[in-house]
């Protein structure tokens, strides 16, 4: 395929992605899956039962926040799912029993959220590993809108999208450059542009509302999108353990707390 090139820092053009885009293999479809097929996932060295819903196969979400994501609590878990746009599959009774004869669920469960293997892979990947940004040709663009108010379309340029806060989105009508959180705010009244009211649009969800315009885009180039959403979420972050002085501080609060109450 042919691409645009950049004439200039300043002027951005939309880029093609060529036919040497390098992504991860994808796994071939598998065309014997049957409804309620159960199987196992080896995700970060750990069997996960897997099972076939919709013709595709899911993960089971419970089994990997108790076993590979077992140090994170559900609030980081829940909000980091909902950040990254993973939506879960909920469980019919017959296919929770099933899932609770594979070792997956206990026996006292009363549902169960299921995800693809795509989505468990970039759900581990921003609490154990490296947030590293996708393998992208040079000088390459997502050709993004949002619905917001009146609406926009711009052009992301990951090579610019170094922060949270980088303007890494340029306006494809006033040529402005914006971060992702505030370039949902940004839309223009054009004649064919239709009022949508924002749903609850804050500067934390633009991963929801910030979307590819051409809705065919190629698998390869969908999950490139959805790796360079998933940077600057928090994947990164590290519990920080208690300092030394918070420490000596504690305990001579312990220590003191006797004589102190004593008084009283």
């Amino acid at each position: 395929m042919e691409k645009s090139l950049l004439p200039g820092p300043k002027d951005i053009v939309m880029a093609t992605p060529p036919s040497s885009f390098q992504q991860e293999p994808l796994t071939p479809p598998r065309s014997s899956l049957k409804p309620n097929q159960v199987g196992h996932v080896i995700l970060y060295g750990v069997p996960i039962v897997s099972l076939v819903i919709d013709n595709q196969e899911r993960l089971c979400l419970a089994q990997i926040s108790n076993t590979l994501l077992k140090n994170f609590s559900y609030n980081e878990i829940h909000n980091r799912r909902v950040a990254l746009g993973i939506t879960c599959v909920q469980c019919t009774p017959v296919q929770l029993e099933i899932l609770r004869r594979a070792g997956a669920m206990p026996i006292s469960s009363r549902r169960c959220g299921m995800i693809t293997k795509r989505e468990a892979e970039r759900l581990c990947k921003s609490f154990l590993g490296e947030n590293s940004p996708p393998k992208l040709p040079d000088n390459f663009a997502f050709d993004v809108t949002h619905e917001c108010a009146w609406g926009s379309r711009g052009s992301f340029i990951p090579a610019r999208y170094n922060s949270s806060r980088a303007k890494c989105i340029k306006c494809s009508y006033c040529n402005m450059y914006f971060s992702p959180n505030k370039f949902i705010f940004h839309s223009h009244r054009t004649p064919e542009a239709k009022y949508t009211q924002p749903d609850a649009a804050n500067f934390n969800s633009w991963r929801r509302h910030l979307k590819l315009t051409d809705k065919t885009s190629p698998e390869d180039l969908l999950f490139a999108w959805e790796d360079v959403k998933a940077m600057f979420n928090g994947g990164s972050r590290k519990r920080a353990l208690p300092s030394s002085n918070f420490v000596f501080c504690l305990m001579a609060t312990l220590c003191l707390l006797p004589f102190v109450t004593s008084a009283y």
